[in-house]
């Protein structure tokens, strides 16, 4: 998801939404493709006003016809997404992962959620019987990501797991 459509915006069948990408200049260029319910469109124009976007799509024309795309998601295929630096991953690559202490070989359950701090993400674990474990998203922490083996290795700091 790059943005979710908040409201029409205007008579002339622009797009209000917040902006949910961390490259909002590079994703709304004229010309890309983007989805919403599975249904391709493409970007006309753009404009960004702080965390929100006005974005115009080539077949949406007026007000009543933007009026039907509110509260939607704006998505991308996968082939269309970012490439990031080694080392960095999206949040969907990262949610899902089974979690593994790797001092002790347990399982500690699976990366539910992530939380954006001022410092560093965490990552929230639920464990097999629903109770949370907040990973701190630190080198320290987190010694492996692997999305294509669907895991992720940490080494917990001590108390972070409670008996």
């Amino acid at each position: 998801m790059v943005a979710q459509i908040l409201a029409p915006h205007g008579i002339r069948g622009e797009l209000k939404c917040r902006i949910v990408t961390d490259f909002p200049k590079q994703r709304f260029k004229r010309g890309n493709r983007l989805l919403i319910d599975a249904a391709p469109h493409v970007v006309q124009a753009a404009r960004i006003q702080g965390d929100t976007l006005l974005l115009k799509l080539i077949d949406v024309s007026n007000r009543d016809v933007a009026e039907v795309f509110r509260g939607k998601d704006v998505l991308i295929r996968r082939e269309d997404a970012v490439k990031l630096p080694d080392g960095e991953f999206f949040w969907h690559q990262v949610i899902g992962l089974t979690v593994i202490d790797t001092s002790s070989g347990q399982v500690l359950g699976c990366v539910s959620d992530i939380l954006e701090t001022g410092a560093n993400d965490v990552y929230v674990v639920k464990t097999p019987v629903g109770k949370e474990i907040l990973v701190p998203a630190i080198k320290d922490v987190v010694k492996s990501i692997e999305p294509d083996a669907g895991r992720m290795l940490i080494v917990p700091l001590p108390g972070m797991i409670s008996a």
